[in-house]
């Protein structure tokens, strides 16, 4: 198993992993009525595959095994840029599927890394992959000069063991699309 940085042809497996991340009640909603789950696919895959959005291929490492298959993703970025890199999210969001989510929360602090997405294949689950994603965005995060943080739902203690296992703990609490998560970061 190597962790590498993302290439351009990975944009679908980082579009699944934000959807995935994100959760079905999440992506249904994006969808609504007139979309499915696939078009919110396509909308993060769009975006991944770009240089300028937070989902872009720049911002995530990928885990592929001894094949060259990739079985994980972690999208992270400079929370400073959020707001910058946000932008073709909104105008995607509204171009795509016409929505307007310009009044969101911003999910993560400026003096940050924000660690947005983890995600690995179900079938690869168990095996480190997820911690080998982590401590290699704590290193990119680093080498930022920022602690690396995320943002961890309170009804997810799976993901919560995942992080206090790696070394996160939690320092408060942050909105991510109106619904309050714990804010966990990785001491410096």
């Amino acid at each position: 198993m190597k962790i590498i940085p993302a290439r351009p042809s990975d944009a679908r497996f980082i579009g699944q992993a934000v959807v995935e991340a994100i959760g079905h009640e999440i992506a249904s909603g994006l969808a609504g009525d007139s979309h499915t789950v696939d078009d919110v696919v396509d909308l993060f895959a769009s975006l991944a595959a770009r240089d300028d959005s937070q989902y872009s291929y720049l911002n995530t490492l990928v885990a592929v095994d001894d094949d060259g298959t990739v079985v994980g993703a972690c999208v992270a970025y400079d929370g400073a840029r959020l707001h910058e890199l946000r932008e073709r999210f909104f105008e995607a969001l509204s171009a795509r599927l016409g929505l307007d989510f310009s009044d969101v929360e911003d999910e993560c602090v400026p003096e940050e890394f924000y660690l947005d997405t983890l995600m690995v294949l179900p079938e690869h689950r168990g095996k480190g992959i997820a911690s080998q994603l982590l401590r290699a965005s704590i290193g990119r995060a680093r080498e930022c000069g920022k602690p690396a943080g995320l943002l961890v739902d309170k009804i997810n203690p799976l993901a919560r063991k995942l992080y206090e296992r790696v070394g996160f703990r939690k320092v408060g609490e942050r909105p991510f699309a109106h619904v309050m998560m714990d804010h966990m970061q990785y001491p410096d």
